[in-house]
């Protein structure tokens, strides 16, 4: 099935290209993991078969016994792109989102004790759900934005975007000099502390400054 972000302006439709995760952006995250902060952006891939949307449902899989909600800002890539500077990178913004990064965090914590590869841990479907953008122009500052993200009416992760350890053009050009960014690309900025694990019939809402953008329950 075709995955698409909602463009509020025009009421159209935009197709969800690559999705373009980053790892331990928050100090106190990190921390949480008993990870290192990385020196430059550590960086992995969701497939876009994982995307939902409002009030579409997180469904566990039979493989995993721990799902764990990490809220993350998402940037949407507005056109091509290769090698930007980070003078320029909001050029390439076509507007912001707030993400879910479904983790399976069973799986994730036996493939990093072995030294393996742990895409399985993130890309099950269902495992990002994503907001409607908000266009650049109607957004403030993506360096300093609140995250919230409540279950069952109980808060779990409160923090704000000026606690990452890179900012939102640095992370754009990082990227776009390792691979080239398309137009409905989604980067996915990482999670602040407070991560924790969700079970079936959990009622999950994230807020992005202060507006309820997605709402969903696992099943």
């Amino acid at each position: 099935m075709t995955n698409y972000i909602f463009k509020k302006e025009n009421h159209q439709y935009l197709e969800v290209g690559k999705i373009i995760c980053l790892a331990r952006t928050y100090k106190k995250h990190a921390k949480e993991m008993k990870s290192k902060v990385p020196k430059e952006p550590l960086l992995f891939l969701k497939p876009s078969s994982s995307v939902i949307f409002d009030n579409q449902n997180i469904k566990k899989p039979e493989m995993s016994e721990c799902l764990h909600h990490e809220i993350e800002l998402g940037i949407v890539i507005s056109k091509k792109c290769k090698n930007i500077s980070r003078k320029h990178a909001l050029d390439y913004v076509l507007g912001y989102c707030v993400c879910i990064d479904v983790t399976a965090r069973d799986i994730q914590t036996i493939a990093k004790k072995n030294g393996w590869p742990w895409s399985i841990s993130k890309g099950f479907d269902t495992f990002a759900p994503i907001g409607n953008i908000i266009l650049k122009d109607d957004f403030i500052n993506p360096n300093d934005c609140d995250l919230l993200l409540k279950v069952n009416g109980e808060i779990r992760q409160n923090s704000n975007t000026k606690n990452m350890v890179f900012t939102i053009q640095e992370i754009i050009s990082f990227i776009s000099k390792i691979m080239t960014l398309e137009r409905g690309d989604l980067i996915m900025t990482g999670t602040p502390e407070g991560v924790s694990e969700i079970k079936k019939d959990d009622m999950i809402e994230a807020y992005l400054n202060g507006s309820c953008e997605i709402k969903t329950y696992v099943e």
